[in-house]
């Protein structure tokens, strides 16, 4: 009897997982194929989807609280449409899937535009460029890589500038002292060894590069090198058949450019070094 029980109880339990994911694929297959605004907006918020450590796009603050550029302008744009955002942490390498299952509603988190990334998702209007720069002191006269030759130049561990440097040797890597980056866990130790002069620059995301740049104690003092690699542009990513949340996006994120919100959001997060097409093309969308 309680062998029997006991398979009785397996049998219930597999069913309820095989219903549970049954509905799940049909709901990430529901959200894939419909236009999804009347929902959303009858619900009143979207879910977006962030990785939680993306310092200044979007992390958490010592206290938990997630802040961000990214998190003040989506929270922005949909104040617009008197919607709410919840933003939720993802494994940063699931975005797309969790998009098309219909566990998040959008990517915002400084999501750059790839060919591969377009054909899996739509994409917002791009809101934000991002570039590697050489960032310096402007007393060290750095101002091409070639100024770089047989000086100490630092990257992140890890980064897109450090996989730059070593795709593109004769850049960087065959002129720099020891043909070696210094490579550092945190931008924060970078500038510290900037500014205590052990290495000359430091190849960094033009993102993280404003953010830092502009809570330093005299930014005036900084030099930024940029188009030495392509640039990134930033865009919202957006379920193909989001068609018409792609269009309320794209209205907001113009809207905000036209009534200075944007500009005060670049401020705050980057200085005046932000650079953001659609401020350079306000006028002709008025």
């Amino acid at each position: 009897m309680k062998a029997k029980r006991f398979l009785s109880f397996l049998l219930i339990l597999l069913c309820t997982f095989c219903l549970a994911g049954c509905r799940d694929i049909s709901v990430g297959k529901r959200a894939s194929a419909t236009d999804n605004w009347t929902r959303l907006k009858k619900r009143g918020y979207v879910t977006v989807g962030v990785d939680d450590t993306f310092i200044p796009m979007g992390f958490r603050q010592k206290n938990g609280q997630l802040v961000g550029y990214d998190v003040d302008l989506a929270n922005a744009v949909f104040k617009l449409y008197g919607m709410k955002v919840s933003f939720q942490t993802i494994d940063w390498s699931m975005n797309t899937t969790e998009l098309r299952n219909g566990t998040i509603d959008l990517i915002w988190n400084g999501f750059s535009k790839t060919p591969e990334r377009e054909a899996k998702v739509s994409f917002s209007k791009t809101y934000l460029y991002a570039s590697e720069n050489l960032v310096s002191l402007k007393k060290n006269k750095i101002n091409s890589p070639a100024a770089m030759k047989d000086k100490s130049l630092g990257a992140q561990n890890g980064s897109s500038g450090y996989n730059d440097i070593m795709k593109y040797p004769q850049i960087f890597k065959n002129r720099i002292k020891d043909h070696e980056p210094i490579l550092y866990d945190s931008f924060t130790n970078a500038f510290i060894d900037l500014n205590a002069g052990r290495i000359q620059g430091l190849l960094i995301d033009s993102t993280y590069a404003d953010y830092y740049i502009s809570r330093q104690k005299h930014p005036e003092n900084y030099t930024e090198v940029s188009g030495i690699f392509k640039r990134d542009a930033f865009g919202v990513g957006i379920r193909k058949s989001d068609v018409t949340l792609r269009k309320k996006i794209n209205q907001g994120l113009e809207k905000l450019a036209q009534n200075g919100t944007l500009a005060k959001i670049n401020h705050k997060w980057f200085g005046n070094k932000a650079d953001t097409p659609l401020l350079k093309n306000k006028k002709a969308t008025r």
